[in-house]
């Protein structure tokens, strides 16, 4: 398979991971409790370098930066997709980069959240790895 066929698929992954992330990350329906651990994160007020600030505000502001994260990374795969394998073989530490910091995502997924998050972050690592692997051995315009 083709490193630009495994950046596509990371990168639709990472736009579906997006919008699951963005959309959910801030509801509590029907989660037993979760109400009232959000009342109290947003009702509680304390200043932060001159600034009034909540728990809550903390936990949307990285939940967005997140957010932009996970879109960024998809334009970057998406961008690797379009790159020729000389292209690809100048970017190893950008490629391995990426592929080793999504190892970390998908290790912080399973150990903090819950499947959706996991089974995403684990495929998009795969894709990655290999897509990474596959630019590194010079073969890879090789064989769909």
């Amino acid at each position: 398979m083709k490193p630009s066929i495994l950046y596509r698929i990371a990168s639709v992954l990472l736009v579906l991971f997006c919008i699951g992330h963005t959309v959910g990350f801030r509801q509590t329906e029907g989660m037993v409790g979760a109400d009232t651990v959000v009342g109290l994160m947003q009702s509680v007020r304390f200043p932060v370098q001159g600034f009034q600030r909540t728990y809550w505000d903390f936990y949307v502001g990285f939940g967005l930066i997140v957010t932009l994260f996970l879109l960024f990374s998809a334009v970057l795969c998406w961008g690797l997709a379009t790159a020729g394998p000389d292209v690809l073989s100048r970017l190893r530490v950008a490629t391995w980069g990426l592929a080793i910091c999504f190892v970390g995502v998908t290790i912080l997924s399973w150990g903090y959240f819950f499947t959706a998050p996991g089974i995403f972050a684990t495929l998009i690592t795969i894709c990655l790895g290999a897509a990474a692997a596959l630019a590194g051995t010079g073969r890879s315009e090789g064989r769909v």
